[in-house]
């Protein structure tokens, strides 16, 4: 049986703190899940495996297989993707009309939305049938008919399969095993994401009950300790004021000195020993790490948009290249408005988000804009322009990256931080320097699960405009209460049944 098997794999880039630390994982035929942290090195393993990048130490070993990586961005066609278009075997056909490809798709590549593109890039790997097939959150940008679909494809997938993806659904309905990567080690749990994901809490309840119980055990031993030094205090005290008896014999003197001594060191003794004992209690203190909440002073002294207006868009159509998406367009963005834009792949979602900040006569530092793709070197730009910031200020964003479930000296420290590094980056810069309206096109790409919720939680506390596009319906419930919804090149208003709380 084919078999994937990292033996005391570490690694390490230059001298930055390593991602992996003396791992060993052994795979065989199945789907794998892996999760962690936003730039704990879910996409470095990836890269890994597919041979990308070498071990600092250690060895990855597989059967002479052919392993494909499918990457988080697609841009362009590759011989894969040409591979299965130009197919005309039945499994081709058929995994083409089961993922709704069509082969006149590649000639308007540049205008296929990026779910449309991600569609065919999983779709080719799966035709490929790699030994290995590797997954970089593969639901990005997908809708929910979408994800079924892709879904139905990877099922038939009998290799050696792993899934880096922020999707519970895809994780729960895919794998059979979780890998948690977290501080440079790797835990195995069995059962998809849901099950993991309850073994890790019961993990961490027990540790963090643990740790509490060692928390007053080592204060315990401390008073012990504190009560032991006061009575040796004490009794130096009361013993060197004592003097000699000027009719006392020598012998009585000698016999009282020694008592003295001998009590002496009993006590000395044993404040030796609770000392010891103490610090042996603070040392069985376990490093559970707790996360860090949304403060209020975050908003303080948030000023408003001094108009009530802050975007408007009236056209009577709206194209993509030469395709007309969207007919009477008539819409507005006021201050307080939090709105989702609701549609399937290819409706015109993001063309609808362009023309509205094309629209936009705000001020450009008051107006956050994070797009579905970033270029590469927007994550350094983003780290010099926090570090850039006044204290204040910055101090607010650096609470923001924190609450996003990053840290901010290692954030800060890094060249070149991660895609879900770089989007939180971005949302605390925006969120953190009092935005008038946050534009954000599927902002839960690249973030991973735990993230997706401390953001709900920051843009309900936002007390801007908020516009989103975003096929979580879970996450748009929390953030928004009005639906701008796309069919059949029009857009139609509706009120979302939620509660927001602010």
């Amino acid at each position: 049986m084919p078999s994937l098997r990292f033996t005391q794999v570490s690694f390490s880039f230059h001298d930055a703190a390593p991602l992996l630390t003396e791992v060993s994982l052994h795979l065989s035929p199945g789907w794998t899940g892996l999760v962690g942290e936003n730039g704990s090195g879910k996409t470095t393993l990836l890269q890994l495996v597919s041979g990308t990048l070498t071990p600092t130490e250690g060895s990855i070993a597989h059967e002479d297989t052919h392993v494909m990586l499918c990457a988080q961005n697609v841009h362009s066609v590759d011989a894969s993707i040409e591979n299965l278009c130009a197919a005309d075997d039945r499994d081709a056909h058929r995994l083409k009309a089961l993922l709704h490809l069509r082969d006149d798709d590649l000639a308007r590549w540049p205008t296929l939305s990026p779910g449309e593109r991600k569609r065919w890039q999983v779709g080719a790997a799966v035709h490929a049938a790699p030994g290995i097939l590797l997954l970089d959150e593969p639901t990005n940008h997908l809708d929910f008919v979408a994800r079924d679909w892709l879904l139905k494809a990877l099922q038939r997938y009998r290799g050696i399969g792993i899934v880096v993806s922020h999707d519970r659904t895809l994780l729960d309905e895919l794998t059979s095993q979780t890998v948690w990567l977290h501080q440079a080690h790797l835990q195995t749990y069995p059962g998809a994401y849901s099950k993991a994901r309850e073994l890790r809490d019961a993990e961490t309840k027990r540790a963090l009950a643990l740790r509490q119980s060692a928390q007053d055990a080592s204060r315990a031993a401390d008073q012990r300790l504190n009560e032991a030094r006061r009575a040796r205090d004490s009794a130096e005290r009361a013993m060197s004021g004592r003097h000699r008896d000027p009719n006392d014999s020598d012998s009585r003197t000698l016999g009282a000195q020694t008592r003295r001594a001998w009590a002496e060191q009993r006590l000395a003794a044993n404040v030796h020993r609770l000392r010891g004992a103490a610090q042996n209690a603070r040392d069985a203190i376990a490093d559970t790490p707790i996360s860090t909440e949304l403060g209020k002073s975050v908003f303080m002294h948030f000023q408003p948009a001094p108009k009530t207006r802050l975007l408007d868009l009236n056209v009577d159509e709206l194209k993509a290249g030469e395709h007309v998406v969207l007919r009477e367009v008539h819409l507005q963005l006021n201050r307080t408005d939090r709105i989702r834009i609701h549609g399937p792949n290819g409706s015109g979602k993001s063309t609808l988000v362009n023309a509205l900040l094309k629209s936009s006569r705000l001020p450009r530092e008051r107006l956050l804009y994070l797009p579905q793709e970033l270029p590469q070197e927007t994550g350094p730009q983003a780290l010099e322009a926090v570090r850039a910031l006044a204290p204040e200020t910055r101090g607010r964003v650096l609470s923001l990256v924190a609450a996003l479930g990053s840290d901010p000296d290692r954030l800060l420290a890094s060249e070149e931080p991660s895609p879900g590094e770089t989007r939180k980056l971005l949302l605390a810069l925006g969120l953190g320097t009092h935005v008038w309206a946050a534009i954000l096109d599927e902002p839960t790409n690249h973030l991973d699960v735990p993230t997706i919720e401390r953001l709900e939680t920051a843009l309900a506390a936002f007390p801007g405009a908020v516009l989103l596009v975003t096929h979580d319906d879970a996450f748009a419930a929390k953030t928004t209460t009005v639906s701008w919804n796309i069919e059949r090149q029009a857009v139609l208003t509706s009120q979302q049944r939620v509660d927001l709380t602010i």
